[in-house]
């Protein structure tokens, strides 16, 4: 069973920073990211990147978030700059390895006013 372990949320103030981190316990997976979800609203995606290096995100956050990716350790990461109180929720780390939708269990991030 393939594992997304993510680190890295925590409180910060509105405009500061923070970088999450997602471990994969394979490698090669095609496509890996983030959700995030906060109480009462819907998951929502956040960043995708490929295992070509291909990224996207979401209008949200596109300017200040930046995905990238550790092919060696099959690590996914997520620099978040100019965070704003809307963007606190739960980030959850998403990949597809073998087509397979997997899901880690998340990361609290707060961004306080």
């Amino acid at each position: 069973q393939v594992q997304l372990v993510e680190s890295g949320g925590g409180l910060v103030q509105t405009g500061g920073s923070l970088k999450l981190s997602c471990v994969a316990s394979v490698r090669g997976i095609p496509h890996m990211g983030w959700y995030r979800q906060s109480p009462g609203k819907e998951r929502e995606w956040v960043a995708t990147m490929s295992q070509f290096g291909e990224a996207q995100y979401s209008e949200s956050v596109k300017g200040r978030f930046a995905i990238s990716r550790n092919a060696e350790k099959d690590t996914v990461y997520l620099q978040m700059n100019e965070l704003k109180p809307e963007d606190t929720a739960v980030y959850i780390c998403n990949g597809d390895p073998w087509g397979i939708d997997t899901w880690g269990r998340g990361t609290q991030v707060t961004v306080s006013s």
